[in-house]
């Protein structure tokens, strides 16, 4: 009978909480409102790079695109944010778009 009491109490007690645990997962570059709203047209790579670290993505089929992305949350799914900064032929910022784009660049989305 205690025996049986014992284990209706653990298994009680472990059905309230999320089995298996998941531990909150960040991926990619944490970038923030401050960091974004530095970008201005005309900055070179180094000066992005300086700013923002380096991209997620640095596609070398596309070298006009960098691509930052960041998702947090348990078990690495969930919302992502994005941003995605093009480059003219002589390296200069020429575009930002995704979720993170500061407001004086959001007509470029």
């Amino acid at each position: 009978m205690i025996l049986l009491t014992a284990g209706a109490l653990i298994v009680t007690g472990c059905s309230g909480s999320s089995f298996p645990y998941r531990p909150e997962v960040q991926q990619g570059n944490i970038i923030t409102d401050e960091m974004v709203e530095e970008l201005r047209p005309g900055m070179s790579r180094r000066q992005v790079r300086f700013i923002l670290g380096s991209p997620v993505i640095e596609d070398m089929f596309r070298n006009d695109r960098w691509d930052y992305i960041h998702s947090s949350s348990p078990g690495g799914g969930g919302p992502t944010e994005r941003l995605t900064l093009f480059f003219d032929d002589n390296d200069q910022l020429v575009a930002v778009e995704g979720n993170l784009a500061p407001e004086n660049w959001r007509g470029n989305d």
